[in-house]
């Protein structure tokens, strides 16, 4: 990993990415990020995780997070890629997913590429952790956040998309309970 993007302050707030290997939009059924938000629920509730601000994009999610005192951020991501990763394995072999071969395929490949021992890999190594240093940087990852979507035409208003904090910061309720910041 880059000496640029570590986790260097355990006390800070950090906007991270995690992205599906080749970028492949897995993340267009709600059972998939239903997993995500599921498991960033737990890792909430039992790791000591904060998430302040969160999307779920289709190839990629966007985090603003800490975590309570002593609580490792790299562990608890790790633990978080290592668990979706194989739920979302196992969804997609159970539900009656179109692209299920070639999903397959396409996590197999590159798990033989990266010869690690296991059968798929499904996230791309790390999560490009960037410390948020001032007011204005963290308004601007809020911002990017919450306008991931609408600048992909997904919706036309942040706050209609459910898989963000947007709605949260415009006072509704939201998928996953979130830390404000």
């Amino acid at each position: 990993m880059s000496e640029k993007y570590k986790v260097r302050n355990p006390q800070a707030v950090y906007f991270i990415t995690c992205t599906v290997v080749g970028w492949v939009d897995l993340f267009v059924r709600p059972t998939y990020k239903d997993i995500v938000i599921n498991s960033l629920r737990y890792c909430i509730e039992r790791k000591g995780l904060k998430v302040h601000a969160y999307v779920i994009m289709s190839s990629h999610i966007h985090l603003l997070v800490s975590t309570k005192d002593d609580v490792s951020l790299p562990d608890v991501i790790r633990d978080f890629k290592t668990f979706t990763s194989k739920a979302l394995i196992h969804e997609i072999k159970a539900i009656n997913e179109s692209r299920r071969e070639w999903l397959l395929n396409k996590f197999s490949y590159e798990a033989n590429r990266k010869k690690r021992g296991s059968e798929y890999k499904l996230w791309k190594d790390g999560f490009h952790p960037i410390e948020i240093l001032s007011g204005e940087m963290l308004a601007q990852k809020l911002d990017y956040i919450h306008q991931n979507p609408v600048v992909e035409r997904i919706v036309d208003e942040s706050v209609d998309y459910v898989y963000s904090s947007a709605r949260q910061y415009a006072g509704e309720v939201g998928e996953l309970e979130i830390d404000f910041i």
